[in-house]
């Protein structure tokens, strides 16, 4: 664990590492901290950034629009060889998403899918509900047409409220990049931000639905369920 560390050094590490790795070098996973950054992926407009204020904003070449890190959020990036691994890069977000579902499971909460929108959520009304969602990812028919190409516009958010963040970079076929999961944040810099390019989307933390986590407890159980459904 990397804990509490500036953004940009730690992503011209990750992007260093990357370009440095042979076909024998180890998977890694860095799990950390960030202080108050916006960060911009591939797909980012500026329209999405409201009100940034001092946070800085850092241009990055993962995928996705903006989101913010900040204390009391869990950072994790995994480097992990796909190739080696044995598994596509579509397999892997389902994988990074499913440890964090488990990991939110541990603390009695169910994480949820939406379909064309990366990431975690969880029920306002009922964090521990398992009732499935009606935007959850649904299974395309043969011949049907394909999803909405512009999703910010077409997906609901009504009664959700997303707990985690996925953004990813595969460079020969190595990923980095990760995801971040709020545990007890000052949430108040996401209202300054379109979070990942959708208005209105509101962010929550595990503390704001109830549940009271230190974070080395929450980054330990976040790190050893990546290590578990990121395995070949």
């Amino acid at each position: 664990m990397l804990g509490p560390v500036d953004y940009l050094p730690t992503y011209e590490a990750m992007q260093a590492f990357t370009a440095a790795r042979t076909t024998g070098t180890p998977d890694s996973l860095w799990i950390c901290e960030h202080p108050p950054t916006y960060t911009q992926g591939l797909a980012g407009r500026a329209e999405h950034i409201l009100a940034p204020g001092a946070i800085p904003i850092v241009p990055t070449n993962r995928g996705g629009q903006v989101t913010y890190h900040g204390p009391g959020q869990v950072v994790a990036y995994p480097m992990i060889d796909l190739q080696r691994a044995g598994y596509f890069v579509k397999e892997y977000v389902y994988r990074v998403e499913e440890a964090v579902i488990r990991t939110l499971d541990h603390f009695g909460v169910t994480g949820h899918r939406v379909g064309g929108a990366p990431g975690i959520y969880v029920r306002l009304d009922d964090p521990g509900s398992h009732a499935r969602l009606p935007q959850r990812p649904q299974r395309r028919a043969p011949g049907k047409a394909r999803p909405d190409p512009n999703p910010e516009a077409s997906i609901d958010f009504a009664g959700l409220g997303k707990i985690a963040a996925l953004g990813i970079k595969v460079s020969r076929h190595c990923t980095y990049h990760g995801v971040a999961l709020n545990v007890a944040m000052d949430l108040e810099p996401f209202s300054r931000i379109n979070p990942c390019g959708y208005a209105g989307l509101q962010t929550v933390d595990l503390s704001t639905i109830g549940v009271s986590v230190a974070w080395p407890e929450a980054a330990d159980l976040l790190s050893r369920k990546l290590v578990t459904y990121l395995a070949p």
